[in-house]
């Protein structure tokens, strides 16, 4: 347990050094300037993902060890990041055609699905499971980057999430190399929440969203691998939701669903009366009794716990998405 623990305290310096660094050139060239999505009215810096991402790979890597997990997966993993990192730092500057950005993320996760091992549901032949992974890994990627539009909200969905698969890594649910992974991103978005807490001086932009996205899919897919499914559900049930009943719902009103907007439940909320922080606090408590919920299905593995905690879960979420789409009095 020693080494995930030095990976989150090496992230989180290394992260929080490095925006120091990097903030003046990103105050310089990299602005996000208020648009149909923002939160904010004033130009705020992008590419706080920079760190982040950077920070997350050299605190997993520099303390991965030969016999930690397979190597060609880990250059899959990192190698992948990094090409979402820099697909997302062009985009950030100079927006990129969608079928562009698509294809890009599509070879990414499907060169690292294609190095994972195990099946996870064996009903099906292993092609269309990989197929749907691979699908899935896509929406996860982009997943994390439609939801980081307010201050804090990828902080409050990526810490509990990582805290509890670091914590999952120590009871032994989660193979070396993932809990490492998890440590590692733990300890850089600790590191990068101070500059983005609101009214934030910091984003992480789409350099960051795209990859932690990418890191995230994959640690959820391990986790599953190793028998938690329903653990690997529960974790982000609050960012499945709000981003896929948000995407339904434009697609059926005939909107554009790849541009830009503020109809998610969580901004739906700034506007019916929220503060930031009350919105933010709100997912952050929600993420916590998922991870009670999704340790739960892992420490007594059977189908009466496993069905009530996802039935627990689904009605926490709900009522949440529920009373952020509702105005206050």
């Amino acid at each position: 347990m020693l080494s995930p623990l030095v990976a989150v305290a090496l992230a989180a310096a290394l992260s929080a050094g490095l925006i120091v660094r990097l903030r003046p050139l990103l105050v310089r060239y990299a602005l996000a300037r208020p648009n149909a999505r923002s939160s904010h009215t004033e130009p705020t810096p992008q590419g706080g993902g920079i760190a982040v991402v950077t920070a997350a790979l050299f605190a997993a890597g520099v303390l991965r060890t030969s016999d930690v997990g397979d190597v060609g997966e880990w250059l899959a993993l990192a190698g992948g990041a990094t090409v979402l990192a820099v697909l997302g730092a062009v985009d950030d500057i100079r927006p990129l055609p969608a079928s562009l950005r698509l294809a890009v993320q599509a070879l990414v996760v499907g060169l690292l699905v294609a190095t994972l091992r195990g099946q996870l549901l064996p009903v099906l032949p292993l092609p269309v499971e990989r197929a749907l992974a691979v699908l899935a890994g896509l929406w996860f990627v982009n997943l994390v980057n439609f939801m980081d539009g307010l201050d804090w909200m990828t902080v409050a969905e990526i810490v509990p999430v990582t805290g509890a698969l670091l914590a999952f890594g120590a009871l032994g649910h989660l193979p070396v190399l993932p809990t490492l992974v998890a440590a590692g991103l733990l300890g850089a978005m600790l590191g990068f929440a101070p500059f983005n807490r609101p009214v934030a001086r910091l984003f992480l932009g789409d350099v960051g969203a795209l990859p932690i996205g990418l890191l995230v899919a994959w640690l959820l897919y391990r986790l599953a691998l190793e028998g938690g499914l329903a653990a690997a559900i529960l974790l982000p049930l609050y960012y499945l939701a709000d981003a896929t009943l948000t995407l339904l719902r434009r697609a059926r009103a005939g909107e554009r669903v790849w541009e830009a907007h503020r109809s998610h439940f969580y901004q739906r909320a700034t506007v019916n009366g929220l503060t930031v922080p009350g919105v933010v606090g709100h997912v952050f408590a929600l993420n916590l009794a998922l991870a009670g919920l999704a340790a739960a299905t892992l420490l007594w593995p059977n189908w009466p716990v496993t069905v009530a905690a996802l039935a627990l879960g689904a009605i926490l979420v709900a009522g949440l998405l529920a009373r952020f789409a509702r105005a206050r009095s």
